[in-house]
């Protein structure tokens, strides 16, 4: 992979940014970030519902990169336009469908930090500009070649495994709800099937997994800095998840790891 592009603001963000990355999966370690039920129902300061809160953290995801994208001169390219549908379609489930789709149960209390929504639009920021900034100008590998490259292929497969794997995995976890969730209906239940038969967190397996396919098969560091943040921020959230869970629940599946089946 290409370190230096040329551009010294691009170049000097990026190794930076890796850095911040650093510090998120050190902090990572003394206290997961304050969203969703178990992790942000303690959080002080304004607090934004669940829906709200996923959708107005993670709109950047969409906004960002395809005005990026549109700056550079090789954006009309056909390998550029496929990384840009793979992105958009990517962060139009993250930040639209699976929000909303979520079934909330009455009554709960808001526990989405804002200071988490503030984080991710820095984060988001970053991720959009440098893929979209590298795969539309900056990156001199993309011709049509890259479609037949062992590259885009492997990394396009692992990604596609990890996308399916995500949607599978938060189908059921939306699942264990009814449609209409009634206010004594138990808030936690434990889900089975599918990646839940090896972890207790394959949708963050699978997101790890979807970042891991994009950096192989666009073939820059700006995507590789994407899953770095990712796991820094997802691998601890899946450990402590997983804790909770065999704290919690006598019959909790023991075979489970909390994210990489059969490691951790």
């Amino acid at each position: 992979m290409q370190w230096y592009t040329g551009n010294t603001f691009y170049d000097t963000l990026l190794a930076l940014s890796f850095g911040y990355a650093l510090i998120i999966l050190i902090s990572s370690f003394f206290g997961t970030a304050q969203y969703g039920g178990r992790f942000g129902a303690k959080s002080k300061g304004l607090k934004l519902g669940s829906k709200v809160g996923w959708v107005v953290m993670e709109f950047p995801g969409l906004l960002v990169f395809p005005i990026v994208f549109f700056m550079g001169e090789n954006a009309l390219q056909p390998v550029p336009l496929f990384f840009l549908c793979v992105w958009m379609m990517h962060y139009s489930n993250r930040a639209l469908i699976t929000p909303l789709l979520m079934r909330v149960q009455p009554g709960t209390t808001s526990s989405f930090a804002f200071n988490v929504v503030l984080a991710g639009w820095l984060t988001l920021t970053l991720h959009g500009y440098f893929n979209a900034a590298y795969i539309s100008e900056l990156g001199d590998q993309y011709t049509i070649d890259w479609f037949s490259d062992p590259r885009f292929i492997g990394g396009l497969v692992i990604y596609l495994c990890g996308f399916s794997l995500n949607i599978h995995s938060d189908t059921i976890l939306r699942n264990l709800r009814s449609p209409n969730p009634s206010p004594d209906e138990p808030r936690y239940k434990i889900p089975y099937g599918g990646g839940f038969k090896f972890v207790s967190c394959p949708q963050y397996l699978g997101e790890i997994m979807s970042f891991v396919g994009f950096a192989v098969m666009t073939w820059n560091l700006g995507a590789v800095f994407v899953l770095a943040i990712t796991m820094a921020n997802l691998i601890p959230r899946a450990m402590y998840t997983h804790k909770w869970f065999r704290k919690n629940f006598d019959n909790y599946p023991r075979e489970r790891k909390a994210v990489i089946p059969f490691i951790l």
